[in-house]
């Protein structure tokens, strides 16, 4: 998928605003009520840290505009939210429970740090949506899975170079569509 490819949403899916309508301007409010969320968990919150890089860059390289970005980058704050109370609640961090309980945690957050309405209802979606793998259809939602793929394949095995391969090779042709997110998929772990 690259950024000349049209996506399309249905209308169940928030749809992204415009640049001039965002708020805030940056996410430095968000990202440190997700390390206060997250305070004493230093894994959880450098993997969102980690996330959102990689999805910025792939973002920016596959041309995404600035509202998507904005919002993207949000997302990727926010998008294992629902990782805490999933522990509580289910006793495991299964991704299904992330996706029920991420977005009733993330909005808060969101809204406190000033994030308008319509933009909060589409990270919430994404955040709902980040472990949706199959039939993707718009960019945003396919950079959060990629961003987050290529930094869980490193921390589910940061000692076992032939365990992060086989990963890596596992999900190259059936998940990652961007260029972009292939070629750090590849450099990062598919290099010879």
């Amino acid at each position: 998928m690259s950024a000349e490819q049209t996506t399309h949403q249905t209308a169940d899916q928030p749809q992204p605003q415009s640049a001039a309508a965002l708020a805030p301007v940056d996410h430095t409010a968000l990202e440190l009520a997700m390390c206060d969320y997250d305070r004493g968990d230093p894994r959880r919150i450098q993997h969102f840290v980690k996330v959102r890089a990689f999805a910025r860059t792939i973002a920016l390289a596959e041309g995404a505009d600035a509202a998507a970005l904005h919002t993207l980058e949000a997302a990727a704050l926010v998008h294992d939210a629902g990782i805490h109370e999933s522990e509580r609640r289910y006793g495991n961090t299964a991704g299904p429970h992330q996706e029920e309980l991420g977005p009733q945690v993330a909005r808060p957050l969101l809204e406190a740090a000033g994030y308008p309405d319509t933009e909060v209802d589409r990270i919430c979606w994404l955040v709902a949506h980040h472990h949706h793998y199959a039939n993707i259809a718009d960019l945003d939602h396919q950079i959060l899975v990629e961003a987050d793929f290529l930094v869980n394949i490193y921390e589910d095995a940061p000692d076992d170079h032939d365990q992060r391969r086989r990963m890596a090779a596992s999900v190259r042709d059936k998940v990652f569509r961007t260029a972009t997110g292939t070629r750090l998929l590849d450099d990062l772990f598919l290099a010879d």
